[in-house]
């Protein structure tokens, strides 16, 4: 049986430098060519997953299937290959060292002194190797989180060291650096890079492959340059010259011949060149839309790109598969008020009132979503967005007075939103959320069934609040009708009007869910409906 190869991707100069963007490159061409691949991330930070982090720290918390809460580069993985991942690709710094204090405390370790070597690194070590030892994979592809140098990265670039030892051609390290361009001297500048590699020779690590991010493209001079001071080979010195979307970079890397040099690097033998047909569709579409639709996403992190990573990206794929362009506006809910609702969202095609926490905005997203109600503007509320939209149709046309979240408003007469029973007395900010991917029914009829076209789906949760169920029926006889439930516990899932044009509150995260190869339907069928209601010219 082929022994799993692994392929670690480090970081150098700067942050931001798209290692993530790179692995998933990466491992896109693998897969193109036959093989199987996954990816994970170690994160060097203390906390034991993002979940309790506010988005200004981490971005989005990405949520996969099993209900782990993790970095968004995951999204990013699963966007391009189509592929679950699971608790098991991603692991924090705290992760790490929450396990080996158990082991101390059960006394695994034998009364030895705990340290970072070996201990932490063996730890790390385990990790990496967990999935490939399943032996469902050809490739595992790990992203170093951080940039070489850093204090807290330390323990994993010594076990990538040892790895590399351990494993030989089993094993190839690629390194992701910056080659800046300084107008003054029009020219680009290799001294970060070699510099980069300097800080990865101390540590004990010879990269393999050289990725060099650029505004501009590098020259033979500038590769051969590499190639000499950082001790690689010319043809493993690898162009990353800066792109109009994330998407074509697989091909700029197919270009580069990235996935030949690792294959070559860990002596995998290959006999296919990568098959990128729908993914060259899907840039095709994505590159020459026919119109543009303009769509207000209402939430209180707009001004932070990656706090909704997931449903910038989603409309993308959404607008690939309805052949326009999706001109996301991003409002924040604080600034919207009834006095200028009109003026914010009176030329938008669609609406979209985010997921988040807490009350801050909260007003501002009903208004928002009683301005799409009664102009039969197309809306969809995710999360809290759907329960926003639950508050604004019970206080506006169910005459619930003060109708809340008891999230925002613990006493509220009409807790149209409530906590479920099996949380409240759950201390432990970290344990008190519904997680992961759990079924739904869908109502035969409803709109949600002719989006999703069966009975019977299964969608990724992140919440501790739900639909209070004992005004189901005030609801259902005044217009909005829960036409996804949960079976099992009894909770509804979605919510809509049917007697308006489009409009559906969901309580789970559909944007998950959604990837290249597989736009999710719910984001298709309202980009849909917002081209109906108002297109323009690309």
């Amino acid at each position: 049986m082929p022994r799993t190869k692994y392929v670690f991707v480090t970081g150098g100069v700067s942050s931001s430098l798209g290692k993530g963007i790179i692995s998933a490159s990466l491992a896109k061409l693998l897969q193109a060519r036959g093989f199987s691949v996954t990816i994970q991330k170690f994160d060097p930070y203390i906390n034991i997953d993002p979940g309790t982090m506010n988005p200004y720290e981490h971005g989005e918390c990405y949520v996969t299937d099993d209900g782990a809460e993790t970095d968004l580069d995951l999204g990013h993985y699963e966007r391009y290959l189509n592929v679950p991942t699971s608790q098991a690709n991603n692991v924090t710094t705290g992760r790490v060292y929450q396990s080996v204090i158990d082991k101390e405390r059960r006394g695994d370790y034998l009364g030895k002194t705990v340290q970072v070597i070996p201990h932490i690194t063996d730890e790390i070590k385990y990790r990496v190797k967990l999935l490939g030892n399943t032996g469902d994979y050809d490739f595992v592809i790990t992203e170093i989180g951080g940039t070489v140098g850093d204090i807290e990265s330390l323990p994993y670039i010594e076990s990538v060291r040892q790895l590399k030892w351990e494993l030989g051609d089993q094993c190839v390290v690629v390194h992701l650096t910056l080659v800046p361009y300084l107008a003054a001297a029009q020219e680009l500048k290799t001294k970060p890079t070699q510099h980069s590699v300097k800080l990865l020779l101390e540590s004990g690590i010879q990269p393999d492959i050289i990725v060099c991010r650029t505004e501009k493209p590098l020259n033979e001079s500038v590769r051969n340059k590499i190639a000499q001071f950082c001790n690689v080979e010319r043809n493993s010195v690898i162009e990353s010259i800066d792109a109009p979307s994330i998407y074509q970079v697989p091909l700029l890397m197919r270009e580069e011949k990235l996935d030949i040099e690792v294959l070559a690097k860990t002596r995998t033998a290959y006999n296919k060149e990568p098959d990128l047909t729908k993914w060259e569709s899907f840039l095709y579409k994505l590159e020459h839309p026919k119109c543009t639709v303009n769509i207000g996403l209402v939430g209180k992190y707009t001004e932070l790109k990656d706090a909704y990573k997931s449903i910038l990206e989603s409309f993308i794929h959404a607008g690939t598969e309805n052949l326009c362009k999706v001109k996301v506006h991003r409002i924040s809910s604080e600034c919207i008020s009834k006095d200028n609702v009109e003026e914010k969202l009176g030329e938008m095609s669609g609406i979209l009132v985010a997921p988040g926490f807490g009350d801050r905005g909260i007003e501002g997203k009903i208004t928002a979503i009683k301005y799409a109600r009664e102009n039969n503007v197309p809306f969809l509320g995710i999360c809290l967005g759907m329960q926003c939209a639950v508050i604004e149709f019970g206080r506006n046309v169910l005459g619930y007075t003060h109708a809340h979240s008891t999230e925002m408003e613990p006493r509220t007469k009409y807790p149209v939103i409530d906590i479920m029973d099996d949380q409240k007395d759950i201390d432990d900010m970290g344990g008190t959320m519904r997680l992961g991917a759990y079924p739904c029914s869908i109502r035969e009829g409803s709109k949600a069934y002719e989006v999703y076209g069966k009975l019977n789906i299964k969608e990724r949760h992140r919440h501790r609040f739900e639909y209070n169920n004992k005004y189901k029926d005030e609801y259902e006889k005044a217009g909005m009708i829960a036409s996804g439930i949960n079976e099992a516990n009894d909770l509804v899932e979605i919510m809509e009007i049917p007697t308006h044009p489009w409009f559906i509150g969901v309580q789970f995260h559909p944007e998950y869910g959604s990837t290249v190869a597989e736009p999710h339907p719910l984001f298709s069928a309202f980009v849909g409906a917002a081209k109906e209601y108002r297109s323009e010219p690309v």
